[in-house]
């Protein structure tokens, strides 16, 4: 088996309340970028061929410098990111797309994924590609702690409370069947449809294409709030312990 991966790093952290639109990815975990971390994982799971990163475009640079200090190998494009998360993976669907078109090769799933995921762990990867190739899509989930509610109509109240049991919380990185995702992309381009993740335009467009589930642990945060880089540095001396992650 043979994947790419798409990493989508081009968040600008709004809600990590950080100043002149800088991006999350570059913020440091125990002295490495965020980012770091993050292509470790892809460069050291055994399925993963080839990398295609979107970033902004005033971050190309610093992407480069932390690909060449840090050796990563598996790194093929780095390409400007996009106005949404959608048109940042386009971006880098339609260099593989071109990519596939000149060697003749496709590979057997491709992976979308958060650069601001840091955790993900290389053999979790392997396993959401060998799900991707078997099943068309492979998604990873955690089940939610706390109980969830709706909102009601009046939105100083709460609404209906929903069966737990039966809610996740989805992750990345979402694999999906090459030809599946890309066909997927280009309709919504055509279509200007958008939609919160990968899952849900595969959803919206092959809807008799069944997404497995592949659940994780509560290690593959996403760094999102301040609160985050503390949870992520606990999370991380957790990882590096060899302990069994949290």
């Amino acid at each position: 088996m043979r994947s790419y991966a798409i990493i989508a790093a081009s968040g600008v952290g709004k809600r990590m309340k950080m100043k002149d639109g800088q991006s999350k990815q570059l913020l440091e975990i125990g002295g490495y970028p965020v980012l770091y971390h993050t292509l470790s994982a892809f460069e050291n799971a055994q399925t993963v061929d080839s990398v295609f990163i979107a970033t902004k475009p005033d971050n190309i640079e610093t992407v480069e410098r932390i690909k060449e200090r840090y050796g990563f190998t598996k790194i093929r494009e780095i390409v400007p990111g996009g106005k949404e998360r959608q048109d940042s993976v386009y971006n880098c669907i339609d260099i593989i797309e071109k990519r596939i078109a000149a060697t003749g090769q496709s590979p057997d799933a491709i992976l979308v994924h958060d650069g601001a995921r840091p955790f993900i762990q290389p053999g979790e990867i392997d396993d959401i590609v060998s799900h991707s190739v078997t099943y068309g899509a492979c998604v990873p989930a955690t089940k939610p702690k706390d109980t969830i509610k709706y909102i009601a109509d009046d939105p100083e109240y709460f609404g209906e409370t929903l069966e737990r049991s039966r809610l996740l919380q989805v992750q990345t990185p979402q694999g999906f069947d090459a030809g599946t995702l890309i066909q997927a992309h280009k309709h919504a381009r055509l279509e200007q449809h958008y939609a919160t993740d990968d899952a849900a335009l595969v959803e919206a467009f092959f809807p008799e294409q069944n997404i497995r589930i592949y659940e994780t642990g509560y290690h593959n945060i996403k760094i999102t709030t301040p609160e985050d880089i503390h949870l992520a540095e606990a999370i991380l001396a957790k990882l590096q312990s060899s302990e069994k992650p949290v």
